[in-house]
């Protein structure tokens, strides 16, 4: 599934898909977002979600 949409709410990241559903959220603000892929910070480090909410990998920046 597509990500259409991702948000800050009240110091989490929530993702929806290209029609609008809810697929997961992550706390800390949002860093990118792409189709495929969300980036998130929390502190100093930026880490990475596929479409399912599934950790990729994490850079510190």
């Amino acid at each position: 599934m597509a990500i259409g949409c991702a948000v800050d709410r009240a110091g989490s990241v929530c993702v929806y898909d290209t029609d609008g559903r809810f697929l997961f959220s992550r706390s800390g603000t949002l860093h990118n977002f792409t189709g495929s892929s969300v980036s998130v910070r929390r502190d100093s480090t930026v880490f990475v979600y596929d479409d399912n909410g599934y950790f990729l990998y994490s850079r510190h920046c």
